[in-house]
């Protein structure tokens, strides 16, 4: 089979997008990738598509769940502010860890840029990993280039266990911190709270947000 151009672009979303209702195949014919979302009215006679040529179409296999989830733990131990890396991983503790460490991480947009651009050259040397694997021949490099493999952190960190949930952990850290406030400080601190709850309340009710380079919401499984 001759090279491929493949579109790169379309590619790395078929790969960063891992959702149980989609599918992605990269035609190997012209190196576009063909997308089954079920439940959209064409899904049959794509899957079918697919079927008629099964040496036309190759499936790709996003990145999973747990990969991902070791790309935040490998970037949370690099962290060197104490007190963030901690906060972080207090938020990667349990299930709505992705939605938990993106929601830290708006606070700190040099961080979160950080994050981006880190996971991005992980996600391209997974991408690279699997071209080379599956021995596609194709004819335009990728935009972002050669990508060198990761170097993983010298001592990688984890949340430790303690059956309570995260956020429960944060509520009971600051009881204490009220408990040692001085009197005379504590409206400053409830004026700030309440205008924290009040922020809370109207992102609820559908405040706008920030845009977020990663579009996918959904928490994908951790793993155990």
């Amino acid at each position: 089979m001759p090279p491929i151009n493949v579109n790169w672009s379309d590619l790395e979303i078929a790969f960063e997008r891992n959702a149980p209702d989609q599918e992605a195949f990269l035609d190997l014919e012209n190196g576009d990738l063909l997308a089954i979302i079920e439940g959209e009215p064409d899904a049959a006679s794509r899957r079918a598509k697919v079927a008629a040529t099964p040496g036309r179409y190759l499936r790709v296999d996003p990145a999973s769940s747990r990969e991902q989830y070791r790309w935040m733990e490998w970037f949370v131990s690099a962290v060197s502010d104490p007190p963030l890396r901690e906060r972080l991983l207090v938020a990667i503790d349990g299930k709505g860890a992705f939605r938990r460490f993106k929601d830290v991480l708006l606070a700190f947009p040099a961080e979160r840029e950080r994050w981006f651009s880190y996971r991005s050259d992980l996600l391209h040397f997974h991408i690279q990993t699997w071209v080379e694997h599956t021995k596609i021949e194709v004819a335009n490099p990728p935009p972002w280039g050669k990508v060198a493999a990761p170097a993983e952190p010298t001592e990688l960190l984890r949340p430790t266990p303690s059956g309570e949930a995260p956020g429960e952990i944060l509520r009971r850290q600051a009881r204490v911190l009220i408990d040692e406030i001085l009197a005379t400080e504590l409206p400053s601190a409830l004026a700030f709270l309440q205008f924290l709850r009040d922020r809370g309340a109207t992102s609820l009710l559908g405040g706008a947000g920030l845009a977020d380079h990663d579009d996918d919401d959904d928490d994908p499984t951790l793993p155990t």
